[in-house]
């Protein structure tokens, strides 16, 4: 019964180190990639007049 108890103690403590604290804080600028804006089509890729009805599947 001793050793039950005792890995329910270690179990407990584990469990309050682990979640004593917040984690650290992610600042909103750490969290957006800005990159320039490159025209549709710009790869190289023909447009063609029917881009709307290929794009939409023949709806």
């Amino acid at each position: 019964m001793d050793q039950v108890h005792e890995s329910g103690n270690e179990a407990e403590t584990q469990r309050r180190t682990r979640f004593s604290h917040l984690p650290d804080r992610i600042r909103v600028e750490d969290t957006v990639e800005e990159r320039p804006a490159t025209p549709h089509g710009s790869a190289g890729v023909a447009v063609t007049p029917d881009w709307w009805l290929i794009r939409m599947g023949g709806v």
